[in-house]
């Protein structure tokens, strides 16, 4: 009788693809990697890669192993409108490093000291999947630039709490830091004058 379902050792294929697509992204980013050169590295087919993560946006947060789903989270920070935006986008980011959750998140901020590939994958992280996506919701002029610049503040932060421990970022509850750098974080993304082109 023929067997039905998934072959066997597809654990073992997926582990490889996802294994393949973390070496991928570090080492071309996320606009550099390709569902083939990711198939090509874990020698399997492309069609492969689609049927497990079905997009590379699939397979990049299955990479970083992230808990959410940025399509659904980046309406939710948004449907308040924009008075609080900074605060709620700076609350979302701690709330989910300090979770046990997050722990995937940690060892990338701890790696991106000494290695480049690492670095690579969480300013892809932050910058694309969460904040790009907020500066276009927004429908903000330079919208890659005002992400980066967010993102810059949010790993600075996560650098300094959780790897350098830093006080009072440290042990300083969520709530405050929130506040601390969430008119930061506001006025990248509301004020049209914070970004001027030449």
């Amino acid at each position: 009788m023929p067997r039905t379902g998934r072959r066997p050792g597809s654990g073992g294929t997926q582990g490889k693809i996802l294994a393949a697509a973390r070496a991928q992204f570090a080492r071309r980013g996320y606009a550099g990697a390709t569902i083939r050169g990711i198939a090509a590295a874990a020698r399997v087919d492309p069609k492969l890669v689609l049927h497990y993560f079905e997009s590379k946006d699939g397979v990049f947060r299955a990479a970083l192993n992230f808990p959410f789903d940025p399509s659904e989270a980046i309406p939710e920070l948004l449907e308040p409108g924009l008075d609080g935006l900074g605060v709620r986008l700076a609350r979302f980011f701690i709330d989910l490093w300090d979770s046990p959750a997050g722990a995937r998140a940690h060892a990338l901020i701890r790696s991106v000291v000494g290695s480049e590939s690492a670095a690579t994958l969480m300013r892809d992280f932050a910058s694309r999947e969460i904040l790009a996506r907020v500066a276009h919701a927004l429908e903000l002029d330079h919208p890659q630039v005002r992400a980066s610049l967010a993102a810059s503040q949010l790993v600075g932060i996560a650098m300094l709490r959780y790897v350098v421990k830093v006080e009072p970022l440290a042990t300083a509850r969520p709530d405050r830091i929130a506040r601390w750098i969430g008119p930061t974080l506001q006025r990248y993304f509301t004020d049209p004058s914070a970004i001027r082109s030449r």
